[in-house]
């Protein structure tokens, strides 16, 4: 016959310690809401900049991913103002053969116009594509979508604005 001692609970002493010494409102989860938001206005020049890039990073700005203070279901990105459309660049083949397809809603309406064309009739179309189909597709994606403004030229009417013009190459 064995008998065993029961054990000494010791630990519990000293986690009860512990608890009393950490300050428990420095680790709360901050969540933005629209009250709360602080939204900037910022201008990107898309001179010689590649498309992708510069839809993915200026996505990122208008979704509010580059803040400390992101919450994904709330429109904390900031107001994204690009100049000079015109002079985007892209790589390899794809100014000739990427195509983009639309339909005009009558049948036999599927309309078919290569980036080159696109961007000689409206160049502000071929960057607010690309940054679309990077934000989500659902009612905040629209909402973000609305905080996008694209002009072919250097001129804006967004003055009033005060916005600072960023470098993307110091966003990743």
């Amino acid at each position: 016959m064995y008998f065993c001692e029961p054990q000494k609970q010791v630990g519990f002493i000293i986690s009860e310690k512990k608890e009393k010494d950490v300050d428990t409102l420095s680790y709360k989860t901050v969540s933005a809401n629209k009250n709360t938001v602080q939204k900037e206005w910022v201008i990107v020049d898309a001179a010689d900049q590649i498309l992708g890039r510069l839809a993915s990073r200026v996505a990122m700005i208008l979704r509010g991913k580059h803040k400390p203070s992101f919450t994904p279901h709330v429109d904390c990105g900031d107001n994204v103002i690009i100049i000079n459309a015109e002079k985007v660049k892209l790589t390899g083949d794809k100014l000739t053969k990427r195509e983009y397809v639309r339909h005009t809603g009558y049948p036999g309406g599927q309309r078919t116009e290569t980036v080159e064309n696109l961007l000689k009739r409206r160049p502000e179309a071929v960057i607010e594509r690309s940054v679309k189909g990077m934000l989500p597709k659902n009612r905040l994606g629209s909402a973000l979508f609305r905080n996008l403004y694209v002009y072919a030229g250097d001129v804006h009417p967004h003055e009033a604005q005060q916005a600072k013009k960023i470098d993307l190459d110091t966003i990743k």
